[in-house]
């Protein structure tokens, strides 16, 4: 009997230990994705940073150091670009969150009793995921083109001066930013009043509230998470963005973000460390805009 007892603790004992090997075998699969393409290509990237030209002068080659010098050039050198880059990103987040809030609501309340409806008006806004970043970017090129119908158009009503124009502006560039990351705004904003407590705004309105008050103290208070997470997930990689700027598409050499700088580093000027601390300099103000974003606003379980 008692090596009965002593065999049935030493297998309680045990249990804990072999679901701990099962947690981990079912986490290492992720460890390594992680692993193998972010934390390397991360620290690649720091180390890539922090190089020196080659003492043999050839172009393009670059010798391990710890040389910093990179990181002082990119921010002297291109600090228009980035200012731009974070000027256009909270303008188009703005203008998505604007063009979204109102969207999501009609979507995920006024829709919920026509659940076909819903469903139906949900996939048009998830619709442009199906079609490619290029083309739709490509697309906006043509209607906001000098001579496209829309322009001419606008031009025969007398809302558009003859020489006036929109491609090659920072308007077109936000407007194709906001446009492109719209969906990123509404689909966090209609998880969260999908799920809102209809009855709360009902019995305010039984006590007299007025439909602004209704949205300010009710409505705007709890779908703040889905705020959050929209701005976030639209935001961020607004920031990083070179399709939009770039000059073969809705920008020009005046209107070039980050991104098209670490491009042309990379691709172009053979600059490796530039464009490699660039992007860690992009990198580190986005997290440090990102955290004291999320603790002005209470959301600190976001992170």
């Amino acid at each position: 009997m008692a090596f009965a007892g002593f065999s049935g603790t030493a297998k309680v004992q045990g249990a804990p230990a072999k679901s701990s090997r099962i947690v981990l075998a079912l986490l290492l699969p992720g460890m390594l994705y992680l692993a193998m393409f972010f934390m390397i290509p991360l620290v690649s990237l720091l180390i890539t940073s922090l190089e020196t030209p080659a003492a043999s002068g050839a172009y393009g080659a670059y010798d391990y150091a710890l040389d910093f010098s990179s990181y002082q050039r990119v921010v002297t050198s291109y600090f228009p670009q980035i200012m731009r880059s974070f000027g256009y990103a909270f303008l188009a987040t703005v203008f998505a969150l604007v063009i979204a809030y109102p969207l999501a609501y009609f979507i995920g309340v006024r829709l919920r009793s026509r659940p076909l409806i819903q469903k139906l008006t949900l996939t048009l806004v998830t619709a442009p995921f199906f079609i490619s970043f290029l083309l739709r970017t490509i697309a906006w090129k043509q209607i906001l083109s000098d001579d496209s119908p829309t322009l001419n158009f606008l031009r025969s009503i007398h809302l558009l001066a003859p020489d006036q124009y929109f491609l090659g502006t920072p308007f077109a560039v936000v407007w194709g930013l906001t446009y492109n990351f719209i969906p990123f705004m509404v689909l966090p904003l209609y998880g969260v009043l999908e799920r809102l407590d209809l009855r709360l705004i009902e019995a305010a309105g039984d006590l007299y509230a007025s439909p602004v008050s209704v949205f300010r103290r009710i409505t705007l208070p709890l779908t703040m998470p889905g705020i959050i997470s929209g701005t976030l997930l639209t935001f961020i990689p607004i920031t990083g963005d070179y399709v939009n700027a770039s000059r073969d598409f809705l920008g020009s050499s005046s209107t070039s973000m980050i991104g098209n700088m670490v491009e042309a580093d990379f691709l172009q000027n053979s600059d490796y460390p530039a464009a490699s601390a660039l992007s860690a300099v992009l990198m580190a103000v986005i997290l440090l805009i990102v955290v004291f974003y999320v603790k002005r606003t209470g959301t600190e379980d976001l992170l």
